[in-house]
């Protein structure tokens, strides 16, 4: 598997945990390969950053906050302008 940044690991978290019902950790642990060490990191991350949501009633499931789609959403149009500017030849 090819190097991840942080970003695109906590990305692929908001994205996995968007589902309406919500995930667990078991679910968003097998999508990230992730360790589980280095998972609760990144929940509680993105937990302190009101970017996900956890529901200990519904047994510890996660969803993606607004503040977490709005993330997302962001995130995927800098990407784009990231792959357009790749694409680009520049010509002096």
């Amino acid at each position: 598997m090819k190097h991840r940044s942080r970003l695109e690991i906590i990305s692929l978290i908001l994205d996995i945990a968007t589902q309406n019902e919500g995930v667990n950790q078991k679910k968003i642990l097998y999508r990230t390969y992730l360790s589980y060490e280095h998972l609760k990191k990144y929940l509680s991350l993105l937990q302190e950053n009101e970017l996900i949501n956890c529901h200990e009633q519904a047994g510890r499931v996660y969803r993606t906050t607004e503040k977490g789609l709005r993330f997302l959403n962001l995130y995927s149009r800098l990407n784009e302008v990231v792959a357009m500017t790749n694409n680009m030849i520049i010509y002096r």
